[in-house]
């Protein structure tokens, strides 16, 4: 067994889907779970608060390493990223600990997994939470060709195409890679002096690749884990790589295909849009157009953060999280 993760309950395994997926869980008990699930590059500690905030409220809940992240199995096929494995992991997962249904929250990627549940496992599903992603509409083009065609070739996720490039890239200098990815917003020059609001020095093209190669790592401006939390991270990821993270972009085109005639309302469930203010890649603005396709929908903004909502402002997660839950969830007693 691997050694204990700081701020995480024990490590449990369950086989769903045809993998060993690695999960940690609290409060275990009746009613309804939540099911949180990571973005980019991120583990199920990344929810490491909202996991503490749950036991504390006596809410149960499960944070898993989803498909080839973590301590979960990676397989080699790129196919074996997509949307239909993603989903059916979780289905798994709910059936290895006899659940009906659950409230689903992700964010960055979880977000688009969570918010694809009630389309595809609709008995499965009793809510849904986006942390910083929003619930689109199907696009009108393959999303990878509309991406290249308005940001280019450098642009992060047409940069992810191609294989082991990327993989090799971000894997040269795992502490690095970790450092530049989670950062609090660099504001501009002219933000800091308190003359113009500016959400991030992020450039309109996410030239990711190239930014991480020109960063100076020894910068630690705008850094929000602390030392231990960091070495968790690069630990994980160190013993992983990132060919299975990355392989969940190269199912964009597949997964764009296998959803044509797919439904695009979410009916008959409440939903609840948590946006970050200077999150410069899920800008609040993507969400605008949420309430023409969702029934049932609370949005909310929380001030001052960027794209790693749950690690950057948890305790305003966590109470809208938790507030949002007992509304819609009352538990007995």
């Amino acid at each position: 067994m691997p050694a204990p993760i700081p701020h995480m309950p024990p490590v449990q395994y369950a086989q769903v889907n045809g993998i060993d997926m690695a999960y940690y869980e609290v409060a275990r008990g009746q009613g309804i779970p939540i099911i949180f699930c990571h973005g980019f590059p991120e583990i199920a500690f990344s929810w490491r608060a909202q996991l503490a905030a749950c036991e504390a409220a006596g809410q149960w809940a499960i944070a898993p390493d989803q498909r080839g992240y973590g301590l979960t199995s990676r397989p080699e096929a790129v196919t074996d990223y997509d949307m239909e494995h993603l989903t059916g992991d979780l289905v798994g997962l709910l059936d290895h600990l006899g659940v009906e249904k659950a409230i689903f929250c992700g964010h960055d990627w979880g977000g688009f997994i969570v918010w694809q549940m009630p389309l595809r496992h609709p008995d499965r599903v009793a809510g849904v939470i986006g942390l910083n992603t929003p619930y689109l509409a199907r696009a009108p083009i393959d999303p990878i060709a509309g991406m290249r065609m308005m940001f280019g070739e450098d642009m992060y996720i047409v940069w992810f195409q191609t294989p082991g490039v990327a993989d090799a890239a971000l894997a040269a200098d795992v502490d690095k890679t970790i450092r530049f990815f989670m950062r609090r917003p660099a504001l501009s020059a002219q933000a800091e002096a308190g003359n113009a609001p500016a959400p991030t020095a992020v450039p309109s093209n996410f030239a990711f690749g190239q930014m991480l190669a020109d960063w100076d790592k020894s910068d630690t401006s705008h850094q929000f884990l602390s030392a231990e939390d960091l070495a968790v991270y690069v630990e994980a990821f160190e013993a992983s790589g990132f060919t299975g993270p990355i392989n969940w972009y190269r199912n964009f085109t597949r997964n764009w295909e296998l959803s044509a005639g797919q439904p695009t309302r979410l009916d008959g469930l409440p939903c609840l849009m948590i946006m970050a203010e200077k999150d410069a890649v899920l800008r609040p603005g993507m969400a605008d157009g949420m309430s023409d396709l969702i029934g049932n929908l609370e949005k909310a903004l929380i001030l001052d953060s960027g794209h790693w909502t749950q690690q950057e402002k948890p305790d305003e997660v966590n109470r809208l999280i938790l507030d949002w839950m007992a509304r819609h969830f009352p538990r007995a007693g």
